[in-house]
Protein backbone atom coordinates (compact mmCIF):
# COMPACT_ATOMS: atom_id res chain seq x y z
CA UNK A 1 0.00 0.00 0.00
CA UNK A 2 1.60 3.33 -0.87
CA UNK A 3 2.01 5.78 1.96
CA UNK A 4 -0.46 8.66 2.51
CA UNK A 5 1.15 11.36 1.51
CA UNK A 6 2.37 14.52 4.42
CA UNK A 7 2.83 18.09 4.32
CA UNK A 8 6.45 17.30 4.09
CA UNK A 9 6.28 15.37 0.73
CA UNK A 10 4.53 18.72 -0.74
CA UNK A 11 7.32 20.93 0.77
CA UNK A 12 9.83 19.07 -0.56
CA UNK A 13 8.15 18.74 -4.30
CA UNK A 14 7.28 22.18 -4.51
CA UNK A 15 10.35 23.16 -3.14
CA UNK A 16 9.26 25.79 -0.43
CA UNK A 17 9.09 25.22 3.01
CA UNK A 18 6.47 23.63 5.15
CA UNK A 19 5.21 26.82 6.96
CA UNK A 20 4.28 27.88 3.10
CA UNK A 21 2.14 24.95 2.69
CA UNK A 22 0.59 25.16 5.54
CA UNK A 23 -0.13 28.76 4.69
CA UNK A 24 -1.89 27.90 1.34
CA UNK A 25 -3.36 25.17 2.74
CA UNK A 26 -5.19 27.35 5.53
CA UNK A 27 -6.33 30.10 2.72
CA UNK A 28 -4.10 32.89 4.15
CA UNK A 29 -3.05 35.79 1.81
CA UNK A 30 0.46 36.64 2.22
CA UNK A 31 1.47 34.09 -0.28
CA UNK A 32 2.47 34.50 -4.28
CA UNK A 33 0.05 34.05 -6.81
CA UNK A 34 2.58 31.62 -8.58
CA UNK A 35 4.18 29.95 -5.41
CA UNK A 36 -0.05 29.33 -4.39
CA UNK A 37 -0.19 28.18 -8.24
CA UNK A 38 2.64 25.37 -7.97
CA UNK A 39 1.73 24.22 -4.16
CA UNK A 40 -1.87 23.38 -5.24
CA UNK A 41 -0.49 21.75 -8.49
CA UNK A 42 1.30 19.26 -6.45
CA UNK A 43 -1.69 18.85 -3.55
CA UNK A 44 -3.76 18.03 -6.65
CA UNK A 45 -1.18 15.55 -7.84
CA UNK A 46 -0.05 13.76 -4.59
CA UNK A 47 -3.85 13.23 -3.41
CA UNK A 48 -2.51 15.21 -0.28
CA UNK A 49 -5.49 15.87 2.11
CA UNK A 50 -4.37 17.44 5.19
CA UNK A 51 -4.98 15.99 8.92
CA UNK A 52 -7.76 18.08 10.19
CA UNK A 53 -6.41 18.00 13.95
CA UNK A 54 -3.36 18.76 13.08
CA UNK A 55 -4.54 21.46 10.62
CA UNK A 56 -6.43 22.79 13.47
CA UNK A 57 -3.41 22.67 16.00
CA UNK A 58 -1.27 24.75 13.46
CA UNK A 59 -3.93 27.42 13.11
CA UNK A 60 -4.82 27.80 16.66
CA UNK A 61 -8.44 26.96 15.35
CA UNK A 62 -10.85 23.64 15.67
CA UNK A 63 -12.43 24.12 12.59
CA UNK A 64 -15.46 23.60 14.42
CA UNK A 65 -18.79 26.15 14.06
CA UNK A 66 -21.60 25.53 16.44
CA UNK A 67 -25.35 26.15 15.77
CA UNK A 68 -26.97 27.00 18.99
CA UNK A 69 -31.09 26.28 18.87
CA UNK A 70 -34.12 25.76 20.64
CA UNK A 71 -37.01 25.91 18.13
CA UNK A 72 -39.81 23.53 17.66
CA UNK A 73 -40.32 23.38 14.16
CA UNK A 74 -38.25 20.73 12.46
CA UNK A 75 -38.53 21.78 8.69
CA UNK A 76 -36.63 25.37 10.24
CA UNK A 77 -34.13 23.80 11.93
CA UNK A 78 -32.99 21.56 9.00
CA UNK A 79 -33.07 24.56 6.50
CA UNK A 80 -30.58 26.18 8.52
CA UNK A 81 -28.19 23.24 8.93
CA UNK A 82 -28.47 22.68 4.94
CA UNK A 83 -27.66 26.49 4.36
CA UNK A 84 -24.56 26.61 6.65
CA UNK A 85 -23.17 22.96 5.67
CA UNK A 86 -23.01 24.09 2.12
CA UNK A 87 -20.79 26.73 3.47
CA UNK A 88 -18.84 24.83 5.51
CA UNK A 89 -18.12 22.24 3.49
CA UNK A 90 -16.34 24.71 0.92
CA UNK A 91 -14.12 26.30 3.73
CA UNK A 92 -13.06 22.86 5.64
CA UNK A 93 -15.20 23.35 8.65
CA UNK A 94 -17.39 21.16 10.07
CA UNK A 95 -21.15 21.99 12.41
CA UNK A 96 -21.88 21.05 15.93
CA UNK A 97 -25.60 21.25 16.76
CA UNK A 98 -26.48 22.33 20.53
CA UNK A 99 -30.30 22.31 21.57
CA UNK A 100 -31.13 24.47 24.27
CA UNK A 101 -33.65 25.50 27.21
CA UNK A 102 -34.00 29.65 25.98
CA UNK A 103 -36.62 30.11 29.12
CA UNK A 104 -34.22 28.29 31.16
CA UNK A 105 -32.50 29.28 34.64
CA UNK A 106 -29.42 28.02 33.02
CA UNK A 107 -29.87 28.99 29.33
CA UNK A 108 -26.48 31.76 28.95
CA UNK A 109 -24.45 29.28 31.48
CA UNK A 110 -25.15 26.29 29.45
CA UNK A 111 -24.77 27.79 25.93
CA UNK A 112 -21.01 29.58 27.02
CA UNK A 113 -20.07 25.82 28.91
CA UNK A 114 -21.38 24.24 25.49
CA UNK A 115 -18.66 26.58 23.56
CA UNK A 116 -16.08 25.65 26.12
CA UNK A 117 -16.22 22.21 26.45
CA UNK A 118 -16.91 21.58 22.45
CA UNK A 119 -13.56 23.75 21.22
CA UNK A 120 -15.65 25.02 18.46
CA UNK A 121 -14.24 28.31 16.95
CA UNK A 122 -17.56 30.40 16.96
CA UNK A 123 -21.47 29.82 17.10
CA UNK A 124 -24.61 30.83 14.76
CA UNK A 125 -27.32 31.27 17.03
CA UNK A 126 -31.44 31.72 15.32
CA UNK A 127 -34.22 32.66 16.76
CA UNK A 128 -35.95 32.62 19.22
CA UNK A 129 -32.31 32.23 20.67
CA UNK A 130 -30.84 34.64 18.63
CA UNK A 131 -32.99 37.42 20.28
CA UNK A 132 -31.35 37.17 23.51
CA UNK A 133 -29.09 40.12 23.97
CA UNK A 134 -27.55 38.66 27.28
CA UNK A 135 -26.28 35.23 25.35
CA UNK A 136 -24.70 38.22 22.65
CA UNK A 137 -23.34 40.32 25.34
CA UNK A 138 -21.91 36.89 27.47
CA UNK A 139 -20.49 36.00 23.96
CA UNK A 140 -18.84 38.80 23.71
CA UNK A 141 -17.42 38.85 27.56
CA UNK A 142 -16.14 35.01 26.77
CA UNK A 143 -14.19 36.57 23.63
CA UNK A 144 -16.73 34.05 21.48
CA UNK A 145 -17.05 34.58 17.84
CA UNK A 146 -21.28 34.55 16.91
CA UNK A 147 -23.50 35.22 14.39
CA UNK A 148 -27.31 36.03 15.21
CA UNK A 149 -30.26 35.48 12.87
CA UNK A 150 -32.81 37.56 13.77
CA UNK A 151 -35.98 39.47 12.67
CA UNK A 152 -34.94 42.68 14.14
CA UNK A 153 -31.43 45.31 13.24
CA UNK A 154 -29.73 44.42 16.94
CA UNK A 155 -26.85 44.36 16.62
CA UNK A 156 -23.30 45.25 14.45
CA UNK A 157 -23.47 43.94 10.74
CA UNK A 158 -20.72 41.63 11.13
CA UNK A 159 -22.95 39.35 13.89
CA UNK A 160 -26.32 39.57 12.84
CA UNK A 161 -28.57 38.55 9.29
CA UNK A 162 -31.85 40.37 9.22
CA UNK A 163 -34.77 38.84 8.40
CA UNK A 164 -37.24 42.08 7.09
CA UNK A 165 -40.50 40.47 8.10
CA UNK A 166 -42.25 43.35 8.89
CA UNK A 167 -41.72 44.52 5.45
CA UNK A 168 -43.01 40.94 4.29
CA UNK A 169 -46.14 40.88 6.49
CA UNK A 170 -47.07 44.88 5.12
CA UNK A 171 -46.76 42.85 1.58
CA UNK A 172 -49.62 40.53 3.08
CA UNK A 173 -51.77 43.47 4.07
CA UNK A 174 -52.01 44.80 0.83
CA UNK A 175 -52.17 41.78 -0.99
CA UNK A 176 -55.46 40.39 1.07
CA UNK A 177 -56.74 44.02 0.75
CA UNK A 178 -56.33 43.48 -2.81
CA UNK A 179 -58.59 40.43 -2.85
CA UNK A 180 -61.07 42.88 -1.21
CA UNK A 181 -61.00 41.10 2.63
CA UNK A 182 -62.00 43.84 5.08
CA UNK A 183 -62.65 40.44 8.33
CA UNK A 184 -59.40 39.46 9.15
CA UNK A 185 -57.70 37.38 11.98
CA UNK A 186 -54.37 36.68 13.15
CA UNK A 187 -52.73 33.84 15.03
CA UNK A 188 -49.80 35.29 16.36
CA UNK A 189 -46.72 33.99 17.93
CA UNK A 190 -45.41 33.98 21.51
CA UNK A 191 -46.02 38.16 22.23
CA UNK A 192 -42.24 38.32 23.77
CA UNK A 193 -40.64 37.38 20.25
CA UNK A 194 -39.04 40.29 18.75
CA UNK A 195 -40.22 38.20 15.21
CA UNK A 196 -43.94 38.12 16.29
CA UNK A 197 -44.44 41.67 16.73
CA UNK A 198 -42.31 42.67 13.72
CA UNK A 199 -45.02 40.59 11.64
CA UNK A 200 -47.62 41.32 13.90
CA UNK A 201 -47.23 45.23 13.39
CA UNK A 202 -45.94 44.52 9.49
CA UNK A 203 -49.60 43.52 9.10
CA UNK A 204 -52.10 45.24 11.15
CA UNK A 205 -50.35 48.87 10.68
CA UNK A 206 -50.33 48.69 6.91
CA UNK A 207 -54.38 47.37 7.21
CA UNK A 208 -55.15 50.41 9.55
CA UNK A 209 -53.34 52.29 6.45
CA UNK A 210 -55.34 51.04 3.74
CA UNK A 211 -58.53 51.13 6.05
CA UNK A 212 -59.22 48.29 7.63
CA UNK A 213 -59.68 47.47 11.18
CA UNK A 214 -58.99 44.27 13.07
CA UNK A 215 -61.44 43.47 16.12
CA UNK A 216 -59.09 42.84 19.52
CA UNK A 217 -61.22 39.38 19.40
CA UNK A 218 -59.56 38.26 16.34
CA UNK A 219 -55.76 38.54 17.27
CA UNK A 220 -54.88 35.31 19.08
CA UNK A 221 -51.60 34.20 20.59
CA UNK A 222 -50.45 31.08 19.57
CA UNK A 223 -47.03 29.13 20.18
CA UNK A 224 -46.02 28.47 16.31
CA UNK A 225 -46.84 24.60 17.16
CA UNK A 226 -49.45 22.48 14.89
CA UNK A 227 -51.45 22.21 17.63
CA UNK A 228 -51.83 25.56 19.01
CA UNK A 229 -52.71 26.77 15.38
CA UNK A 230 -55.76 24.02 15.96
CA UNK A 231 -57.11 25.15 19.29
CA UNK A 232 -56.55 28.97 17.56
CA UNK A 233 -58.22 28.42 14.70
CA UNK A 234 -61.49 26.78 16.76
CA UNK A 235 -61.63 29.75 18.96
CA UNK A 236 -62.21 31.68 15.62
CA UNK A 237 -63.97 29.81 13.72
CA UNK A 238 -66.63 29.02 16.46
CA UNK A 239 -67.18 33.31 16.62
CA UNK A 240 -70.42 34.39 15.13
CA UNK A 241 -69.53 36.50 12.81
CA UNK A 242 -66.29 34.68 11.67
CA UNK A 243 -63.06 35.53 10.31
CA UNK A 244 -63.14 35.63 5.97
CA UNK A 245 -59.00 35.46 6.36
CA UNK A 246 -56.53 33.93 9.10
CA UNK A 247 -53.29 34.96 8.78
CA UNK A 248 -51.01 32.72 10.99
CA UNK A 249 -47.66 33.37 12.19
CA UNK A 250 -46.34 30.27 10.89
CA UNK A 251 -46.99 27.47 8.31
CA UNK A 252 -47.00 24.91 11.35
CA UNK A 253 -50.06 27.09 12.71
CA UNK A 254 -51.44 27.62 9.18
CA UNK A 255 -51.69 23.68 9.05
CA UNK A 256 -53.50 23.61 12.13
CA UNK A 257 -56.41 25.97 10.68
CA UNK A 258 -57.07 24.03 7.70
CA UNK A 259 -57.16 20.59 9.74
CA UNK A 260 -60.36 22.25 11.79
CA UNK A 261 -61.94 24.37 8.70
CA UNK A 262 -61.91 20.80 7.60
CA UNK A 263 -63.17 19.39 10.15
CA UNK A 264 -65.96 22.26 10.32
CA UNK A 265 -67.15 21.10 6.80
CA UNK A 266 -65.46 25.30 5.97
CA UNK A 267 -64.29 25.43 2.34
CA UNK A 268 -61.17 26.89 2.02
CA UNK A 269 -60.05 29.25 0.00
CA UNK A 270 -63.90 29.82 -0.71
CA UNK A 271 -65.18 30.73 2.64
CA UNK A 272 -62.24 31.30 4.25
CA UNK A 273 -58.35 32.23 2.93
CA UNK A 274 -55.66 31.11 5.19
CA UNK A 275 -52.13 31.99 5.07
CA UNK A 276 -49.03 31.37 6.75
CA UNK A 277 -45.21 32.01 7.22
CA UNK A 278 -41.84 30.66 6.24
CA UNK A 279 -42.66 28.37 2.89
CA UNK A 280 -41.77 24.99 4.43
CA UNK A 281 -42.11 21.85 2.43
CA UNK A 282 -45.38 21.75 4.20
CA UNK A 283 -46.86 24.77 2.86
CA UNK A 284 -47.03 23.34 -0.61
CA UNK A 285 -47.91 19.82 0.06
CA UNK A 286 -51.00 20.81 2.24
CA UNK A 287 -54.21 20.71 0.23
CA UNK A 288 -55.02 23.49 -0.61
CA UNK A 289 -51.16 24.48 -0.94
CA UNK A 290 -50.69 27.12 1.25
CA UNK A 291 -50.31 30.88 -0.02
CA UNK A 292 -47.48 32.42 2.76
CA UNK A 293 -44.00 34.13 2.83
CA UNK A 294 -41.07 32.40 1.94
CA UNK A 295 -37.93 33.14 4.12
CA UNK A 296 -34.93 32.57 2.29
CA UNK A 297 -34.08 30.47 5.71
CA UNK A 298 -31.03 28.15 3.89
CA UNK A 299 -29.55 31.76 1.92
CA UNK A 300 -29.45 33.29 5.49
CA UNK A 301 -27.95 30.38 6.62
CA UNK A 302 -25.52 30.89 4.31
CA UNK A 303 -24.81 34.13 4.50
CA UNK A 304 -24.83 33.99 8.27
CA UNK A 305 -21.72 30.57 8.08
CA UNK A 306 -19.55 33.39 5.66
CA UNK A 307 -20.03 35.54 8.04
CA UNK A 308 -18.99 33.36 11.12
CA UNK A 309 -15.76 32.23 8.93
CA UNK A 310 -14.89 36.24 8.32
CA UNK A 311 -14.91 36.65 11.92
CA UNK A 312 -13.27 33.68 13.06
CA UNK A 313 -10.23 34.20 10.49
CA UNK A 314 -10.27 37.69 11.42
CA UNK A 315 -11.57 39.26 8.31
CA UNK A 316 -15.10 41.22 9.69
CA UNK A 317 -15.16 43.29 7.26
CA UNK A 318 -16.17 40.33 4.60
CA UNK A 319 -19.29 40.03 6.48
CA UNK A 320 -20.16 43.58 7.17
CA UNK A 321 -22.29 44.04 3.77
CA UNK A 322 -24.94 41.17 3.76
CA UNK A 323 -26.92 41.31 6.20
CA UNK A 324 -30.58 42.18 5.36
CA UNK A 325 -32.90 39.80 3.38
CA UNK A 326 -36.63 40.56 2.56
CA UNK A 327 -38.53 37.46 2.94
CA UNK A 328 -41.08 37.51 -0.41
CA UNK A 329 -45.26 36.71 -1.31
CA UNK A 330 -46.00 33.21 -2.24
CA UNK A 331 -49.19 33.07 -3.33
CA UNK A 332 -50.85 29.52 -4.01
CA UNK A 333 -54.51 28.13 -3.62
CA UNK A 334 -55.45 28.81 0.11
CA UNK A 335 -56.39 32.50 -0.56
CA UNK A 336 -59.25 33.65 -3.59
CA UNK A 337 -61.38 37.05 -3.89
CA UNK A 338 -63.47 37.96 -1.05
CA UNK A 339 -67.25 37.42 -1.34
CA UNK A 340 -69.21 40.05 -0.12
CA UNK A 341 -71.29 39.62 3.15
CA UNK A 342 -74.58 40.70 2.91
CA UNK A 343 -75.63 43.93 5.78
CA UNK A 344 -77.48 42.46 8.43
Amino acid sequence: MDKKPTINDVARIAGVSKRTVSRVINGASNVGAATREKIQQVVDELGFSPDKQARGLAASRSYLIGLIYDNPDALYLDQVQRGVLSICSQKGYELVVHPCSYRGDEFISNCISFVRRSNIDGVIVIPPVSESNELASALVNHDINYVRLTSVDIDTKPNIVVSDDRAALSDMARYLVSLGHQYIAIISGPNHYYSTVERLEGITDTLEELGVTISPEWIIEGNNTYQSGIECARSLLNQSPRPQVIVANNDEMAAGVLKVAHELGIDVPGELSVTGFDDNLLASRVIPSLTTVQRPVVAMAGIAARKIIALIENKPEEGASEYTIKPHLIIRESTRKAVKRESN
